[in-house]
């Protein structure tokens, strides 16, 4: 990992680095727990360092399991839009809920929990997937004068490109290091995460 030149208003975004994530996980990124030794050394690296936790409570309506017949990776029709169905993960209070063993998290300055309302999935640290439901991140982040975020985790297509596009949309510089990340890569999601991304002026690096 490179050394970077950060600021007192920079942050770092560690998003959904969780057991359930990570290899052996019920929604495995495939070799999502390279990421924490890269995310370890880039913590000391900043002044802000913010985490996020998927926090499904059993039977959340984004997992496949709450719709009959539905298999896990097709779609439905929320009322905030089309929505992927997803294996049960992240659980509220479950092993697989948890952060990853060897993540540090003790600078972590706050840990953010998120789709924890049953009707409603979220990607984004900063909005829920209906893009009105706000986290409370935005107020966080204006409050501590931060201006730009670094974003890593998991995953680079869904969770992480949400919250960096969001960052912009909030006003906030916005930067994915990849090579703190891994994706899912379904379907082609992550070459449309890429796209989109830079679309919205988030610099990728």
């Amino acid at each position: 990992m490179t050394q970077l030149n950060t600021l007192a208003s920079d942050l770092l975004l560690v998003i959904d680095v969780q057991n359930d994530f990570c290899p052996g996980g019920a929604l495995a990124v495939p070799d999502g727990d390279a990421v924490v030794p890269v995310i370890n050394q880039l913590i000391p690296q900043f002044d802000n360092v913010v985490v996020t936790q998927d926090w499904h409570p059993s039977g959340h309506s984004s997992f496949a399991s709450s719709h009959n017949g539905a298999e896990p990776f097709s779609t439905t029709t929320m009322p905030y839009g089309v929505q992927t169905l997803w294996p049960d993960h992240c659980v509220q209070g479950t092993s697989g809920a948890e952060l990853h063993q060897d993540l540090l998290t003790d600078p972590a300055d706050m840990i953010i929990r998120k789709g924890y309302r049953t009707a409603i999935d979220s990607y984004s640290a900063f909005f829920e997937n209906d893009q009105s439901t706000p986290t409370g991140l935005t107020g966080y982040l204006r409050e501590r004068s931060i201006q730009r975020v670094f974003c890593c985790g998991l995953a680079t297509d869904f969770c992480v490109r949400f919250s960096a596009e969001d960052a912009r949309k909030q006003g906030l510089e916005s930067v994915v290091l990849l090579d703190a990340c891994r994706a899912i890569d379904m379907d082609g999601s992550l070459d449309a995460a890429m796209q989109a991304m830079k679309s919205s002026g988030v610099l990728v690096q």
